[in-house]
């Protein structure tokens, strides 16, 4: 079967299956959840051991540090995974529930329901856990998915999707339900983001080569997880100690995700700059400095270029620049964010609410790391991805995300 027949049977059986899993109640899709976290226990091992294949063809690519510690599992990771499915099947369904119920004057009721999207395609790269993630959000909200991960990743995922496929098999479900692309040419994305007669949405969790091309080339909605290009505003008002440590948070606990700071931006006023940037040094965080920045330690800041603005290094490198104004530090950010996470450190009250209300982020937090912009963080349990753009989704998406709104009406026999 060549890849577009291939593509087409897998398209047409997910969309059978859609309207079957959409049906499902909250009882049989929490089954099925816990049927997922099960499994996921018990079949660590050989997860592992194929996350291993993966991991050896990584190295011997010479993969960028990033992906590899993206595509990396353990033990504890899968752990995560499997209390991430039990959170999600905790929630509240979202599927079914009727919300703004009103009379109007023709005595008819008009209301909204919140139904699930129908099929959703997912494509994204080299992070496994989100074959478990979209799997069980996707389930739990009633659609059926088309999952495409990256080949660098294809032995995990296709062991991840077997422990997925089991459990929609014991619970009496389509295995079809949830698809995994296993074949792994290039031209098969290409193909599957003009599959729009049999799928609703395309979600885009990548580097930024493939959002741009499968946005320009979709014929389908896409909701994309675009790159972190993510900044912190030190204020003149902030507190030391609280500035350090989120600065530190923000840029070393895990500096190869999309949430983790690529830019701080430092008030001319504020009196501990220097304390500021040493504790960064002192985390082996690489700096690349404006000519403020390089003056205070010009032994070893290094001097920014125009491309370091803007950057998602993914790694202990940051961009420090120090700026005369908090609207300074706004334009700034206006001009070189992705529309991701932005924070403010302050003790004034009118500056964060100034931040919060000028700032065009999909997250804009104040005194808080932006390594907090997370599904699990945000009480979601998992994300789908976390939408930079304003529609249909922004932000976080998990859920409530994957459900839409149809009108319903309740009449008595009114006509017009």
């Amino acid at each position: 079967m060549d890849n577009r027949a291939y593509l087409d049977q897998l398209c047409r059986e997910a969309q059978a299956s859609a309207r079957i899993i959409a049906n499902f109640s909250t009882a049989q899709k929490n089954n099925l959840l816990g049927g997922i976290a099960a499994s996921l226990r018990r079949k660590t091992g050989a997860i592992l051991a194929a996350n291993e294949k993966d991991l050896k063809t990584a190295e011997e690519a010479d993969m960028d540090k990033a992906m590899y510690e993206r595509l990396l599992l353990n033990k504890e990771r899968i752990e995560a995974m499997a209390v991430s499915v039990e959170e999600i099947a905790r929630f509240e369904d979202p599927v079914g529930r009727i919300e703004k119920m009103t009379l109007r004057p023709s005595g008819i009721r008009v209301g909204q329901m919140r139904v699930p999207l129908g099929v959703v395609a997912v494509i994204y790269e080299s992070r496994p856990n989100v074959t478990i993630d979209i799997a069980s959000l996707c389930i739990k909200s009633g659609n059926a998915a088309i999952l495409r991960g990256g080949k660098e990743a294809i032995h995990t995922n296709s062991a991840l999707y077997s422990v997925v496929r089991g459990a929609l098999s014991e619970c009496g479900c389509p295995e079809t339900a949830v698809t995994f692309i296993e074949r792994t040419e290039r031209d098969l994305v290409s193909m599957l983001v003009k599959m729009n007669a049999f799928i609703d949405i395309v979600i885009l969790r990548g580097g930024e080569g493939l959002i741009k091309s499968v946005t320009a080339e979709s014929t389908i909605p896409v909701i994309k997880h675009d790159k972190g290009v993510c900044h912190i505003f030190i204020d003149e008002s902030a507190e030391e100690e609280m500035a350090n440590r989120i600065a530190v948070n923000a840029k070393v606990q895990r500096p190869a995700v999309c949430n983790s700071m690529e830019c701080l931006l430092i008030h001319a006023d504020y009196r501990h700059k220097e304390s500021l940037i040493k504790s960064l040094l002192d985390h082996n965080v690489e700096i690349r400095g404006c000519n403020r920045t390089v003056a205070i330690f010009p032994d070893t800041v290094k001097p920014a270029t125009q491309q370091d603005w803007g950057n998602e290094f993914l790694d202990l490198i940051l961009a420090v620049k120090i700026v005369d104004s908090p609207g300074q530090a706004m334009d700034h950010i206006a001009r070189y964010s992705s529309s991701h996470s932005e924070a403010i450190v302050t003790s004034d009250y009118n500056s964060a609410q100034r931040f919060l209300k000028e700032v065009d982020s999909s997250a804009v937090f104040v005194n808080a790391s932006t390594r907090f912009h997370d599904g699990g963080e945000f009480g979601l349990g998992a994300e789908v991805g976390i939408s930079t753009q304003k529609l249909h989704a922004r932000g976080a998406m998990g859920l409530e995300g994957l459900t839409s709104l149809k009108y319903i009406i309740y009449g008595k026999g009114e006509t017009r």
